[in-house]
């Protein structure tokens, strides 16, 4: 009885040691990486983005993430050599480096201008939809991945009229995600941070005629199972059960680094989402014709895509692998 409460009375405290030792360390990174960014705040625009750069490009091979993006590039490229591989994770670093930079001059970076005579530091394609979306009294969806500085997106929506709700995912950091929210939300529209219930909440801007964005690029435990770079993964059915229920029109859109720090952001023509015999969407065969769309947009811009990412874990086939060992043995 005592041997009991005393390992319970261990287990309580190392868990809530544990927990204000995370807290410690979120604490530690995000004062870290206010420091950095209020340093690169006195630089000019262009200069602070290509010394993140450059940065990111010597530490990144550093972390652990490196090897996941590494063995993830051998994989979705096996014709690919060696130095190929490097070449687009220090990319990818250099772009996750400059979209974090760019958080600090959102305002500055975005110049488009619709009626501007000469062309800024952002250019727009498919202008026409974002006017055709703006002036329709029904709801729309619109979704993403995380390719070049995606946060621009909803930006331009707003400098057409068009109002939107995005859905994002906050970092596990709580500190960081408090920055990066109060900084969206000072350029961008409506933001829905990704938690039990926000499928209802969007729901209901659909419901009311209103247009969401979405991104759809990565892991979902326990969803549909799709392919990506010929390899099986768990995508979100969210996007493609709203489009059945309310049968809105859906729109690819991108954002694509340019070289100079320069951008293209692309809003394509809307998808043909396939149906079942009732005429209704099909959820599954859906979420895969987006997963196939991100797939395109990565192949050809593969350093602006986060490679770190663990896209192709499948919840659940661990702890089942495990167990089929245990009965083996």
């Amino acid at each position: 009885m005592v041997g009991k409460v005393f390992r319970k009375a261990r287990r309580d405290f190392m868990f809530r040691y544990g927990r204000r030792l995370r807290q410690l360390e979120h604490w530690l990174v995000a004062r870290l990486a206010m420091v950095m960014l209020s340093l690169l705040r006195l630089l000019p625009p262009d200069s602070a983005l290509n010394f993140a750069d450059r940065a990111a490009r010597r530490i990144g091979p550093l972390v652990g993430r490196h090897r996941v993006a590494v063995n993830n590039l051998r994989l979705a490229y096996p014709e690919k050599s060696d130095a190929e591989i490097e070449a687009i994770a220090l990319d990818m670093w250099g772009n996750m480096a400059r979209l974090a930079a760019e958080y600090i001059f959102l305002d500055a970076l975005f110049d488009f201008d619709p009626n501007a005579s000469k062309p800024g530091r952002v250019e727009v394609r498919g202008i026409e939809h974002f006017v055709e979306i703006a002036g329709e009294k029904k709801p729309h969806i619109l979704f993403t991945g995380h390719l070049g500085n995606f946060e621009l997106l909803p930006v331009a929506a707003a400098t057409f009229g068009m109002s939107i709700t995005a859905l994002f995912r906050p970092p596990n950091n709580p500190y960081l995600a408090d920055y990066i929210l109060s900084t969206r939300r000072s350029s961008m529209g409506g933001l829905l941070p990704s938690a039990t219930g926000a499928s209802f909440a969007l729901a209901a801007i659909l419901e009311n005629g209103g247009n969401i964005g979405v991104l759809v690029d990565q892991k979902f435990s326990g969803g549909v199972e799709t392919t990506f770079f010929g390899r099986p993964c768990q995508s979100n059915p969210m996007l493609g059960m709203l489009a059945r229920h309310y049968d809105c029109d859906v729109y690819p859109a991108r954002c694509v680094r340019l070289p100079g720090n320069r951008f293209r952001l692309d809003i394509e023509d809307k998808l043909s989402l396939p149906r079942t015999e009732d005429g209704s969407v099909d959820v599954n065969a859906a979420t895969q014709l987006l997963t196939d769309v991100v797939e395109r947009w990565v192949r050809e811009d593969p350093g602006q895509w986060m490679w770190f990412h663990k896209r192709w874990e499948i919840s659940g086939r661990r702890r089942k692998r495990r167990g089929q060992a245990r009965e083996a043995g």
